[in-house]
């Protein structure tokens, strides 16, 4: 069993919500979603594993169980061309649960037309793998999220 928790401080809005077909429709993968609070702010590992993908709006880190968590900071961020992402970690590392991965402001992303929510997705999981899911309410860095078996 999996237990991933919250990247990011904000409110937690559940995938159907997302501004973003491929995501509110579970395309990439079942999970949630938060609406981050709006300050400068470092986003954090949902799990303790090794980052297989890192991108400077996005980043997958897999678990002991082979369970891989995607991050994507904003929705089509990948347009800014990194401009106010800083990565803290590098490809390959392995990370705990909680370790800061990227500095970013949702407030400038907001500022520059994107939307600043952050789909938290469990990759090639079923829906009904999936348990204890936030869907909304106030959530911390470090909050569970949903738990996956």
């Amino acid at each position: 069993m999996t237990t991933v928790t919250s990247p990011l401080a904000g409110r937690a809005i559940g995938l159907a919500d997302v501004p973003d077909p491929v995501f509110a429709g579970a395309m990439v993968g079942p999970g949630t979603a938060i609406d981050p609070v709006r300050e400068p702010v470092e986003a954090v590992s949902p799990v303790d594993g090794v980052i297989v993908s890192l991108h400077p709006h996005a980043f997958v880190v897999v678990d002991d169980e082979g369970h891989g968590v995607l991050v994507h900071l904003g929705i089509d961020t990948v347009q800014l061309n990194g401009e106010g992402f800083e990565l803290l970690v590098n490809k390959g590392d392995r990370v705990k649960g909680g370790q800061s991965i990227v500095r970013w402001n949702p407030a400038d992303v907001e500022a520059a037309g994107k939307s600043p929510i952050c789909p938290v997705v469990a990759l090639e999981a079923t829906a009904e793998s999936l348990s204890a899911v936030v869907e909304s309410g106030q959530v911390q860095r470090g909050d569970n999220l949903f738990s996956w078996s």
